[in-house]
């Protein structure tokens, strides 16, 4: 697969097929690290941290931070 470099304003951009990003896992408006490296460019997703809201949506919200949690019996000569 072949795109093309294009004048973008006072810059050049070039497009990214649809099923590239996908197989890539980019999306529309993501932000993404621009490595050089003997004259190739890298595209990668830098990592980030998810936030508390990003994290309780995959419990559906409910992230019970509240009360004891029953971490099992002792093991060893640990004691509480």
């Amino acid at each position: 697969m072949q795109t093309q470099v294009k004048s973008w304003g006072n810059c050049q951009g070039i497009r990214i097929p649809k099923d590239v990003l996908q197989e890539a896992n980019f999306a529309v408006d993501d932000v993404l690290d621009i490595k050089v490296s003997n004259g190739i460019i890298t595209l990668v997703k830098p990592f980030r941290h998810k936030t508390l809201e990003e994290r309780a949506a995959e419990y559906d919200g409910q992230l019970h931070l509240d009360g004891e949690f029953d971490w099992g019996e002792p093991i060893g000569r640990g004691r509480w």
